[in-house]
């Protein structure tokens, strides 16, 4: 347990963000608005603006349609579309009541990688619905970030989308998580001597998250035969009757099922953790979802990553007790936050910067490299495997280096160079940062009320 905190206290700590989420959201009434990004010197600059210069810039669209990128925004506009059927650690809570962490995720786009996203809650849970109405959205957006899906029908909707439109699709509780948790493991493995390819994995939970994870995992050198992983049933193996059965509507996990757990393991949560070296749980929000002896049960140097949210799946502390050497969380509030707000600022950043017709795995695993390399420079440390929000070159490492895997693959509209992507993605967060400051500072946004 951190020494300068009893338990009580933490716990407190813990409960603290959500305390002042419900004092704060109705002061404010939402978190992000509009604002214009062009000089109005006088009621004559309308003219230009709209009606009657704007007829021309329409005109050259019409003309040739690329040119939409050079007279819009829309390079740098991105839509955050979910339909609130698997939001956080909360379930399907529907599209109104998931409307406010679209609006956190759009403010953490603007602020942490001066991408402009715009929350699409939708009021329908059909996949072929979402594909149509995301499709029909594309002439307004540079990119979509798919959010808070549930499994399977995010995979189909994702792989459609991908397939079928002309700008980067991708669902963030995929490659997004899946970026940071790699980074965060090949920087906890580093700290305790142990080698990626060699490492042992129990995965927890086999929903979006954790299948985009060993999807990238694998193609990074992971051996799909040393994980193991366990949905709610037990753990994943070709003797699954009901996997094989429902192959149909869930192929991804049927096809994880044949080609991971290489020592044929079978039983539930705590068979899949014993003997491992790294444990990975997006599951079911804690703080009993896994037990102290379970994780007493894992190899020496053990690394424990618990992202459930709002509450992980054990307190890091309890797994600390437990023996393990670096423990991980979803939350800012608690060291080594494994959660996708380190890693999707910086990802579409670079994506956008080169005009990207797509996200790879490939430009993820570049990310997550950029991301551990960054906590590397500062000194690695056992309650430090990856950089904070607060530090902000890692989102301008990130774009860098996605866009120059962007490139290198052959899927850039735009080829700038290194000093071009760290020069674009730089001033795009600084103004970011600059206006929100300016902007309290002027009494624009007004100061919380205390407590």
């Amino acid at each position: 347990m951190d020494e300068e905190f009893s338990e009580e206290e933490l716990l407190e700590k813990a409960e603290k963000p959500g305390e002042d989420a419900l004092r704060l959201h109705p002061f404010y009434k939402g978190k992000i608005q509009t604002n214009p990004k062009c000089s109005i010197r006088s009621f004559e600059d309308f003219g230009i603006w709209y009606t009657p210069g704007v007829a021309e810039p329409c005109r050259e669209i019409d003309e040739d349609p690329e040119k939409v990128f050079e007279h819009t925004n829309k390079a740098n506009m991105v839509a955050v579309v979910s339909d609130g059927s698997r939001v956080l650690g909360l379930g399907n809570i529907g599209p109104k009541a998931g409307l406010p962490v679209m609006e956190g995720k759009a403010l953490l786009f603007k602020y942490l990688g001066g991408v402009d996203a715009f929350p699409i809650t939708l009021d329908t849970e059909d996949p072929e619905e979402i594909i149509r109405t995301v499709k029909i959205l594309e002439p307004s957006f540079g990119g979509i970030n798919l959010e808070d899906f549930a499994n399977p029908k995010c995979f189909e909707i994702l792989d459609t989308l991908r397939e079928e439109m002309t700008i980067p699709v991708w669902h963030d509780d995929q490659q997004g998580t899946a970026s940071i948790e790699l980074a965060g493991i090949i920087n906890s493995l580093e700290i305790v001597g142990k080698d990626l390819e060699e490492a042992t994995y129990s995965i927890i939970g086999a929903g979006a998250a954790n299948v985009a994870l060993t999807r990238v995992m694998f193609t990074a050198g992971v051996p799909p035969k040393n994980v193991i992983i366990s949905d709610s049933t037990g753990i994943l193996h070709e003797g699954r009757e009901d996997l094989e059965k429902n192959k149909d509507y869930n192929p991804y996990k049927w096809d994880l099922a044949k080609k991971t757990n290489g020592e044929g393991r079978t039983g539930g949560l705590e068979e899949t953790i014993r003997d491992t070296d790294v444990l990975v749980a997006a599951s079911a929000p804690g703080p009993d979802t896994l037990k102290k002896e379970w994780i007493e049960k894992m190899n020496d140097d053990a690394i424990v990553f618990v992202v459930a949210n709002p509450v992980p799946e054990i307190w890091p502390w309890k797994a600390k007790e437990a023996g393990a050497r670096i423990v991980g969380t979803g939350r800012s509030d608690f060291p080594n936050q494994i959660n996708n707000s380190i890693g999707f600022p910086g990802i579409f950043r670079g994506t956008l910067d080169v005009n990207a017709k797509t996200i790879t795995d490939e430009m993820a695993i570049a990310a997550a490299h950029a991301i551990a390399e960054t906590a590397r420079e500062k000194g690695l440390r056992e309650d430090y495997v990856v950089p904070t929000m607060d530090e902000w070159e890692v989102f301008i490492n990130q774009a860098v280096a996605v866009g120059q895997k962007a490139i290198e693959q052959g899927i850039a509209r735009n080829e700038l160079t290194k000093k071009e992507l760290e020069e674009s993605a730089r001033s795009r967060i600084e103004k970011a940062r600059k206006w929100t400051q300016s902007a309290m500072e002027e009494g624009l946004i007004e100061e919380p009320p205390e407590e």
